[in-house]
């Protein structure tokens, strides 16, 4: 039986050099953000999500933006419930993403929500 790690772990064993990927011309930047809540009551999750479109959607160089709840009534074995909001941005290339991330409404936005996080996972990829 395949576990999460085997499965996270499986494009690094058939296609060498993945694990060590850095920027590449052309490449997007993939930043997917996963929140854990201490109060994942369905108006709290609304809150993020609306504090999300309000200070992280309309950064330059986005190519896609999105934000919301897990979706519940998904639970297999290879589902990741450990948490309550999802934010999925594309930027164009690393240089919007690192722009980003100093931002005034970035950090606007983690000043307003950071009491609420329990845990905050980042994941960071490259694609195209």
């Amino acid at each position: 039986m395949l576990n999460r790690r085997t499965l996270l772990a499986a494009p690094a064993l058939f296609y060498p050099g993945v694990a060590a990927r850095s920027a590449a011309d052309g490449e997007m930047l993939a930043h997917n953000v996963y929140f854990s809540l201490k109060d994942a009551s369905e108006a709290a999750k609304a809150n993020l999500v609306a504090a999300c479109h309000k200070y992280l959607k309309d950064h330059e160089g986005v190519v896609f933006f999105a934000a919301g709840s897990r979706a519940v009534d998904f639970k297999r074995e290879a589902n990741d419930l450990g948490f309550d909001v999802a934010l999925n941005v594309v930027f164009k290339a690393k240089a919007d993403h690192d722009r980003y991330q100093v931002h005034e409404k970035h950090k606007q936005f983690i000043q307003e929500n950071v009491a609420n996080w329990s845990q905050v996972r980042v994941f960071d990829s490259y694609v195209s």
